[in-house]
């Protein structure tokens, strides 16, 4: 199912809050993306009724499948970035223009430039 890049960067952000506080809370991730605490209850509240996270006792917690997305995006941006990083991008750039790239690449080439790398890694040369 295809969401919106906002949801799609507030699922990583709580997936990437969540691995590194434990427990995340809206006024967290209004924090880290430097957004309104007004636009962070908005966009759980979306997130809630399109059944992607839950929230207890004011946590929020990633559903099976808001954790499915929030992987998958995180997967994407750190790869994307440490690739441009290797290629000389600075770091600040290359998180920039991963976040960008993340969101509107196919899955085939996602797939691809992933095997590419991970042959690299292996000392292979790419397919053709």
């Amino acid at each position: 199912m295809k969401i919106q890049e906002s949801a799609e960067d507030y699922l990583e952000t709580i997936l990437m809050l969540k691995e590194r506080m434990g427990q995340v809370r809206s006024i967290d991730i209004a924090n880290e993306l430097e957004y309104s605490k007004a636009s962070v209850s908005v966009a759980m509240k979306n997130l809630r009724e399109n059944g992607y996270i839950s929230i207890v006792d004011g946590y929020i917690m990633l559903t099976e499948s808001g954790l499915k997305i929030a992987a998958v995006m995180y997967e994407r941006h750190t790869l994307l970035s440490d690739w441009l990083v290797f290629l000389g991008v600075d770091r600040e750039t290359a998180v920039s223009d991963a976040c960008k790239m993340e969101h509107t690449m196919s899955e085939q080439s996602f797939a691809a430039i992933k095997k590419y790398i991970a042959d690299k890694k292996k000392g292979l040369s790419p397919e053709r």
